[in-house]
């Protein structure tokens, strides 16, 4: 250790001897000594300072360098993003433009599903009440007139037990499309059609039995009907799509049914299908050709003849107006009602009337009481049925009234 510190000692001692520095100035010599130490400080100094100044030269050399590269590198940067933004945008337009378009779409469905359902309510309303007629009155407590159920030109459609009349829409959780509520319409509307087909031929039936014939009945009136105008068929200004255009024109083919049904119902509530003696009767002379009474002789009979006790409620077989209350030659007291369509019953030999000429009367209200006033043998109501003045058989319009009880 000694000895490794006495070479450092001389290594040093060489490097940096003892050094004086001389001056003279007007002939005057001074000196400065400098000693070994001050001469390793001031190496050291230098040394430091030239490798402080070699660094900084370095680091600025590097460090442009490294910056241009860098200012490259974040414009690519720069640019890459700007052109993801740009497509983050475009997509966010066509987004925007799909979801417009959807919901465009979507209206305007929306908007024909409201109109059909409008249209399907509007239709509703005309099928909605009873299918059947109100029979309540039609037969007498006594009455023993039967008949068959028949229904003639029966159409091959399967008849459906029940029908709803309004429409329950399930849509919890969106999982009914307005497709599917469409496609439901077109199913209820087929229902529609069916039941308007089956009441018009079930009234027609009973038309039938009165051997007037529906045909020779819608010759004297017009029959007509809310219909859809095509001109109007729209929605939200837009032509209608083949589905809907096809959905409205079975619609204004399924008013013309109900349409139909509506008339042939109206005239078979209207027609005098009702018992007319208010009490148990008995049947004791036919329509058409009888021996009369009076004169023995084979004579053409207008009406039928019915039976029960004197003072027997004469009640009116239909709805309508009184025409005429009053006597006449060889019916007596007689009532007449006049039902519309064309058709008319007659009411002879009361004993009292109860009503007077314009007095509205529903099947079933007292007309009259049971006489025999006029050309008569005894207790009895002469009734007759007239259709535009001529005169039917009466038993057939009672056996059509049976026909509607017993459905």
């Amino acid at each position: 250790m000694a000895k490794w510190s006495a070479n450092l000692k001389a290594t040093f001692d060489r490097a940096f001897p003892e050094r004086q520095i001389y001056h003279r100035s007007g002939g005057t010599v001074r000196y400065i000594s400098i000693s070994p130490w001050q001469q390793a400080i001031c190496a050291l100094g230098a040394t430091a300072l030239a490798g402080w100044t070699i660094f900084l030269t370095g680091t600025f050399a590097l460090g442009g360098s490294t910056g241009t590269l860098t200012g490259s590198s974040d414009d690519r940067e720069l640019a890459k993003y700007e052109r993801w933004v740009q497509e983050l945008r475009a997509k966010d337009a066509l987004s925007r433009s799909l979801l417009e378009e959807r919901t465009d779409a979507f209206q305007r469905e929306t908007a024909e599903w409201e109109d059909r359902q409008k249209a399907l309510e509007d239709l509703f309303e005309q099928l909605k009440g009873d299918e059947t007629l109100d029979v309540s009155a039609l037969t007498g407590d006594g009455a023993d007139l039967l008949v068959q159920a028949s229904i003639e030109e029966a159409d091959d459609r399967q008849s459906r037990d029940s029908f709803r009349m309004t429409a329950t829409l399930d849509t919890r959780g969106n999982r009914v499309s307005v497709k599917n509520l469409k496609y439901n319409q077109e199913r209820m509307l087929d229902e529609a059609e069916d039941l308007a087909i089956e009441r018009a031929e079930r009234a027609r039936s009973v038309i039938q039995l009165t051997t007037i014939g529906s045909d020779r009945i819608m010759e004297s009136a017009e029959m007509g009907g809310p219909l859809v105008s095509m001109a109007n068929l729209t929605a939200g200004g837009e032509t209608l799509s083949a589905q809907d255009a096809s959905f409205y024109n079975r619609l204004t083919e399924t008013q013309a049914r109900v349409a139909e049904m509506q008339y042939y119902e109206q005239i078979v509530e209207s027609l005098p299908l009702g018992a007319p003696v208010g009490v148990p009767f008995r049947y004791t002379s036919p329509y058409g050709i009888r021996v009369d009474p009076f004169i023995k002789r084979p004579r053409w009979h207008n009406g039928i003849d019915v039976a029960a006790y004197g003072g027997a409620p004469i009640v009116a077989s239909g709805p309508g107006t009184v025409s005429f209350a009053g006597a006449r030659s060889g019916y007596g007291r007689v009532v007449e009602v006049d039902h519309g369509y064309g058709f008319k019953s007659r009411y002879g030999h009361l004993r009292s009337i109860t009503v007077s000429k314009g007095d509205t009367v529903e099947v079933g209200d007292l007309v009259g009481k049971m006489g025999t006033t006029g050309r008569s043998t005894g207790y009895h109501l002469h009734f007759e049925v007239f259709f535009n003045g001529k005169a039917y058989d009466p038993v057939k319009f009672l056996k059509a009234g049976r026909h509607v009880h017993e459905e």
